[in-house]
C-alpha cells in the first residue's frame, strides 16, 4: 500500500461542507494516513481568514485593549464547524486557555498557530483520527530556522506509532521553547516536513485551484495548466512567485525524492499538477516552455567605468557595499565598462543613500545610474535546453509587442531565461511571450 501525506489549505477547511469535501478524500484511499490541516481561510470573497482575525486579536491584548469581543467571533467560527458537524469538541476549555494567555502575556507566533491547533483537533475529531501537537516534534534552531533533522527524528517517531493522524500545520516550538510559526503560507512546509518523516510516497497539497498555470491567469487569459513539472522548474518558476504552495516546502519532499500532487478540493477528479524530482524533456517532445512568471518592483544599480574589467576585485566590492547595508541583490547582469545590480526596490530604498554614497566613495564611478521601475520575467522550461532558437523566439516577441529589454540574465542550467522590462511593459510583456510560447504554432 502506497503512503500519502496531505495537507489541506484554508479554503478547503473553511466550513463544515469543505470539512465534509476533505473527510470523503481522506477516507477514499485506505493510503492516505497523515493529514495537515491549516486554519479556516475564506468563506466568500469578503469573508476574514481566521488567521487574520486571531492576529488582530493579538494586537488588541498586546495594547492593551479588550480582545473579548474579538476573540468571542473567533470561537464562533469553530464552533459554526463543529456544531454543523455534530463533533463533541470542548471548545469553550480551549478559548479559556486562550483567553488566559492573552491576559496573561500575549505572544504573537502563539496566537496565530492557535487556527492550525484547533481546526486540526475538529478534523481529527470528525476523522476519527489522532491529532498531533507540533509543537512536540517541529523544531527550529536559535537562528530561527528549521530543525530539520531534529524534527524529522522526532516526528518520524511519533508517526511509526500511529494508524491515522492529523498534524497541526503553520508551526513548532522555538529555541526557548515557546511557540514558534512559520511564515504565512507555512502548513505547505509542515506538510512536506510530513512527508518525509512518514516515508511517504506521495504528498498531496489539497487547495482552491487544480494546479499550477503557465502563467498568471489574472494577467493573461486562461492559462495552459501545468500537467507535471520538475522541482527544478518549480524553484525558478516559485522565485518570481508562480507557485500555489510555499516555495519552502520544495525542500524536505525534494530531499527524499518524494513527488508533490496539487490538488483541487473542490474538483476531486482533476489529476491537477505533478512535481517531480526528474521530468524528462527532448528537443522531440513538443514542449520547450514549462511556464512564464515575473514581478515587478525591482531597481537596477547600474555603474559605469572605464576600463572596469581590468579593475581587479571591482565587482566583488560593489556586491559587498550592497550587502552591508543588508540588501540581497537578485541579478548582476554586465559588460566590459558598465554593471548592473538588480535588488527587491522596497530594500533599496531604505539604503539607497547609503549604499550610492558608498559606491561613490569606494569604487569612483564614471556615472552611476539607478532605475527603480524594473519588472522581472522569467520563461523556463527543461525543454529549453534542447531546443534553439528558444532565446531568439524570446527576443522577436517582446520586439513585436514594442517592449524594450532592460536586462537578460540565463541561468548556468539553462532552463530558464529572465529579461528584465520597465514596469509599465510588465502585463504587455508577459502576454507576448505567453502567445509565443503556448499559443503559436
Amino acid at each position: 500500500m502506497n503512503t500519502t501525506a496531505l495537507k489541506f489549505g484554508g479554503s478547503s477547511l473553511a466550513d463544515a461542507n469543505q470539512f465534509r469535501k476533505a473527510a470523503d478524500i481522506i477516507l477514499s484511499h485506505e493510503g492516505r494516513l497523515f493529514v495537515v490541516a491549516s486554519a479556516p481561510g475564506k468563506r466568500s470573497k469578503d469573508d476574514t481568514k481566521v488567521t487574520d482575525m486571531l492576529y488582530a486579536c493579538y494586537d488588541l491584548a498586546a495594547s492593551g485593549q479588550d480582545f473579548r469581543e474579538a476573540l468571542g467571533k473567533i470561537e464562533l467560527r469553530f464552533s459554526s464547524i463543529s456544531d454543523e458537524l455534530g463533533i463533541k469538541f470542548d471548545l469553550k476549555s480551549e478559548f479559556s486557555v486562550i483567553g488566559k494567555h492573552l491576559q496573561d502575556g500575549p505572544q504573537r507566533d502563539y496566537m496565530a498557530s492557535r487556527g492550525e491547533y484547533l481546526n486540526s483537533k475538529l478534523l481529527a475529531a470528525f476523522l476519527g483520527f489522532d491529532f498531533i501537537d507540533p509543537a512536540s516534534c517541529i523544531f527550529f534552531n536559535e537562528e530561527g530556522n528549521l530543525d530539520a533533522e531534529r524534527t524529522n527524528t522526532a516526528l518520524g517517531a511519533i508517526l511509526k506509532g500511529k494508524k491515522r493522524a492529523v498534524v497541526a500545520g503553520f508551526y513548532g516550538t522555538g529555541a526557548d521553547g515557546n511557540v514558534r510559526t512559520f511564515s504565512r503560507g507555512g502548513s505547505d512546509v509542515t506538510g512536506a516536513i510530513v512527508a518525509r518523516a512518514a516515508k511517504a510516497d506521495v504528498y498531496e497539497n489539497w487547495t482552491d485551484v487544480s494546479g499550477m498555470l503557465s502563467a498568471d491567469p489574472r494577467i493573461v487569459t486562461n492559462p495552459e495548466p501545468i500537467s507535471e513539472i520538475s522541482y527544478k522548474e518549480l524553484r525558478e518558476l516559485s522565485y518570481m512567485g508562480a507557485s500555489v504552495m510555499h516555495e519552502d516546502a520544495v525542500f524536505p519532499v525534494r530531499q527524499a525524492g518524494i513527488p508533490i500532487n496539487i490538488r483541487n478540493t473542490n474538483r476531486p477528479e482533476d489529476s491537477g499538477t505533478w512535481i517531480v524530482p526528474h521530468r524528462k524533456s527532448t528537443a522531440d517532445d513538443g514542449r520547450v516552455v514549462t511556464g512564464i512568471a515575473g514581478k515587478k518592483g525591482f531597481s537596477s544599480i547600474r555603474v559605469e567605468k572605464a576600463m572596469l574589467n581590468n579593475e581587479v576585485g571591482f565587482a566583488a566590492r560593489l556586491l559587498d557595499i550592497i550587502a552591508s547595508a543588508g540588501v540581497s541583490f537578485e541579478h548582476v547582469p554586465s559588460g566590459i565598462d558598465t554593471m548592473s545590480v538588480i535588488v527587491d526596490s522596497e530594500d533599496f530604498r531604505a539604503q539607497r543613500s547609503r549604499i550610492l554614497e558608498d559606491v561613490q566613495d569606494s569604487l569612483s564611478p564614471d556615472a552611476l545610474i539607478v532605475d527603480t521601475s524594473i519588472a522581472l520575467i522569467a520563461v523556463v522550461g527543461l525543454g529549453m535546453v534542447y531546443r534553439k532558437g528558444v532565446a531568439a523566439k524570446l527576443f522577436s516577441a517582446l520586439a513585436r509587442a514594442d517592449v524594450n529589454i532592460r536586462m537578460i540574465d540565463q541561468g548556468s542550467s539553462e532552463i530558464n531565461i529572465i529579461v528584465g522590462v520597465d514596469e509599465a511593459d510588465y502585463e504587455k510583456a508577459l502576454n507576448a511571450l505567453y502567445d509565443t510560447f503556448f499559443k503559436a504554432p
